[in-house]
């Protein structure tokens, strides 16, 4: 059947149902037995089926595109671009095309009649075009919850943002952190008020006073820079510094150099000197679901059982502090270094940076696939479902080699 376009009807007839079966069957409607409904997949792909784009959204009324609206800040952060990859490539499946919907937005009305649903990520109380889209009058998911007051949305994905923050925090005190620091995004997102209201919360729960800064929502390496600087000389106790913006890690890490801070010691958590874990200085990857992993072999001393002394790593920039009575031989404090966001600028920075996976591409995906769910009937309205993120362990927290 390669000499003309393969039919509906070609493919009941080879698949020995009818037609209307072999509709329901591909386009994941109906009652259609699951065993049928791979059968009729299965010949449907031997034959070469392709769906008449044109015809079938006349039959559904459809536009055959779903739109994307992304935070006005997106076009230059990669988690928002692997994001849109991610919905595209989930959308195509379906054979839907993806309109980016410009940032300011425009008339609900002139959105409605191009796609047949919206995706809406990170929406902010302060975007003017979110609530229109809400009321667009086309089933909308969000990537995480709007908190302004509009139309409810028909579904959402949502990631527990406030446990990856209390994870990073988790993480930098095991390793020895007593005075950690936190770079909260502005804004009104879901993603930036969980921030925020989490490191107020956890400094409270663990009786830590938790330095708060605010930086802009996409806070570039520049300005994170002059954040973490103006930090380290105002509180120089500070010895973890949490940046929450996507790439804007890298300043922090210039800021510590600048500072003549080292950055991966970790600090013992009762005499205040440092140590060197051979063994430490490696990449490692937390798997489990939105969960964080603590290494309990760090973080300890090495005691010199002659002198009674403590010993550091001599090459990593510390100290050795025993009974020789030198004055005013005081390191300063070591800093841990991590970010809410992983990508390209966490993991090629020197040294590599402890990070949050959101798994932004995953994260796309699962937005659009729920759209897709509730546009073909497969899921009810009003359904949320979680995103995973997983905790991302590097050198930056971890004792150089």
């Amino acid at each position: 059947m390669t000499s003309r376009t393969v039919t509906l009807l070609d493919v009941a007839r080879a698949a020995g149902v009818s037609k209307s079966t072999v509709s329901d069957a591909l386009q994941g409607s109906g009652r259609v037995a699951e065993a049928t409904r791979e059968r009729v997949r299965a010949v449907a792909e031997e034959l070469g089926y392709r769906p008449n784009s044109a015809a079938r959204r006349l039959r559904r009324s459809s536009t055959g595109a779903i739109g994307l609206h992304l935070p006005q800040t997106a076009t230059r952060l990669d988690y928002y671009m692997n994001l849109a990859f991610g919905a595209v490539a989930r959308a195509q499946e379906e054979g839907l095309d993806v309109v980016l919907l410009a940032p300011a937005g425009g008339a609900s009305g002139r959105v409605a009649s191009r796609v047949d649903g919206l995706l809406v990520i990170d929406p902010e109380v302060g975007d003017s075009a979110v609530p229109g889209l809400l009321d667009a009058g086309v089933p909308v998911v969000t990537g995480e919850r709007y908190l302004g007051p509009a139309a409810t949305p028909s579904g959402a994905v949502i990631c527990d943002n406030a446990a990856s923050l209390t994870a990073l925090l988790d993480h930098v005190t095991e390793r020895g952190a007593r005075h950690p620091a936190v770079l909260a995004p502005a804004g009104t997102s879901a993603w930036a008020t969980a921030l925020r209201a989490t490191a107020a919360s956890w400094g409270q729960e663990h009786g830590v006073a938790v330095a708060l800064r605010t930086v802009p929502f996409a806070a570039t390496p520049q300005e994170a820079e002059e954040t973490t600087l103006a930090l380290l000389h105002t509180d120089p106790a500070v010895d973890a510094v949490i940046c929450a913006p996507d790439g804007a890690a890298p300043g922090v890490l210039r800021a510590a150099a600048t500072a003549g801070r080292t950055v991966g010691t970790v600090s013992d958590r009762t005499t205040g000197s440092t140590t060197s874990d051979p063994t430490a200085g490696s990449t490692t990857s937390d798997r489990t679901t939105g969960s964080t992993t603590s290494d309990r072999t760090t973080g300890s001393t090495t005691s010199d059982r002659t002198t009674g002394s403590t010993t550091s790593d001599r090459t990593a920039g510390s100290t050795t502090s025993g009974r020789t009575g030198e004055a005013g031989a005081h390191p300063r404090t070591p800093l841990l270094v991590a970010s809410c966001v992983d990508g390209t600028a966490t993991r090629s920075a020197e040294p590599p940076v402890t990070a949050v996976d959101l798994r932004p591409a995953a994260y796309g995906r699962a937005c659009a696939e729920l759209l897709c769910d509730i546009l073909a009937g497969r899921t009810a309205p009003d359904t949320v479902r979680r995103h995973a993120w997983a905790l991302e362990t590097r050198a930056s927290t971890a004792p150089p080699r």
